[in-house]
């Protein structure tokens, strides 16, 4: 076995890298950036006394988050001249991610959409709180705050998500029939399953990036969600199919025009009836939908 390998440095980096990863992606909701904070994460990590770190894990954590920070600012800029909605970029993932709930409910499109309504730092301290259960101190640490002020940024954060997402969670099993059901009259033209599966005043998100076609402002109400679906797909052409699939840990579809990527719809459900579409169709956010990225709160 070769050295670097054996390093105490890259051994601890390694045993954590999946979470690691997880938590840049939570926080910024794109997969290439995570990919630049590990790498920055790394570049700190290796310069470390590591006899003097007393816990490897939360140390790593904190250096990730540091960074994921700094990138989560400069994305703020980015997002403020981008066209249209700002939509996370869809992850394929295992089905141990689904089979965790509050990991999976937690990774949902849904949900990271309303994260974007934070700020930088209540994101932060949001995620590593409430989704990785991190202590007060070890986040206080992380955004160079008194655990005091971390607490108050937590129960802020908090109360603005709350407010904002279902008040009662959907068991993967709902979530599919629904999808299942949505799916079906969307295939075969059936306007009243469509009616029957979506409520009534469902919001659809469409991500196009200026790249592809989409919406520039969510639409909001069955009758015009219903409308500008049907407009869509009669200026898409071909021969339209849909594929389940399991995105960010949550059954989803990915649509295709002619064999080929159209983009990636994913679903929130409330009382059995589809309350939210967050359509993904910017090209550049659909490159790891065809291969799992391992996710995990552990």
């Amino acid at each position: 076995m070769n050295d670097h390998v054996t390093d105490p440095a890259t051994v601890a980096f390694v045993a954590h890298r999946d979470l690691l990863f997880t938590v840049a992606y939570e926080m910024l909701g794109s997969a290439a950036d995570a990919e630049d904070v590990l790498q920055e994460a790394w570049l700190r990590w290796v310069k470390v006394n590591l006899e003097q770190v007393q816990d490897q894990r939360a140390y790593l954590v904190r250096i990730t988050t540091r960074q994921a920070l700094n990138r989560l600012r400069t994305l703020k800029r980015r997002k403020e001249a981008y066209v249209g909605p700002w939509l996370p970029e869809p992850l394929l993932t295992a089905p141990d991610v689904a089979e965790d709930v509050e990991l999976s409910e937690n990774l949902s499109l849904a949900l990271m959409f309303i994260l974007e309504t934070l700020s930088p730092t209540e994101r932060a301290v949001f995620v590593l709180r409430e989704v990785f259960d991190i202590g007060y101190d070890d986040i206080a640490a992380a955004i160079d705050k008194s655990p005091a002020a971390t607490r108050q940024i937590a129960y802020r954060a908090r109360r603005h998500v709350d407010a904002r997402r279902p008040r009662t969670s959907v068991s993967p099993q709902e979530t599919r029939e629904a999808l299942n059901s949505f799916r079906s009259a969307l295939e075969t033209g059936d306007l009243q399953g469509l009616l029957d599966v979506l409520a009534p005043d469902v919001v659809f998100v469409s991500d196009g990036g200026g790249l592809k076609l989409a919406a520039l402002r969510p639409v909001v109400g069955v009758d015009k969600v219903l409308r500008y679906m049907a407009g869509s797909l009669s200026k898409a052409g071909g021969t339209f199919t849909s594929e389940p699939t399991t995105v960010n840990g949550n059954p989803g579809l990915i649509l295709r025009v002619d064999g080929v990527i159209d983009g990636v719809l994913a679903f929130r459900v409330e009382n059995a009836r589809v309350t939210g579409l967050y359509y993904v169709r910017n090209p550049e956010k659909l490159t790891r939908v065809e291969s799992e990225t391992p996710l995990t709160s552990r």
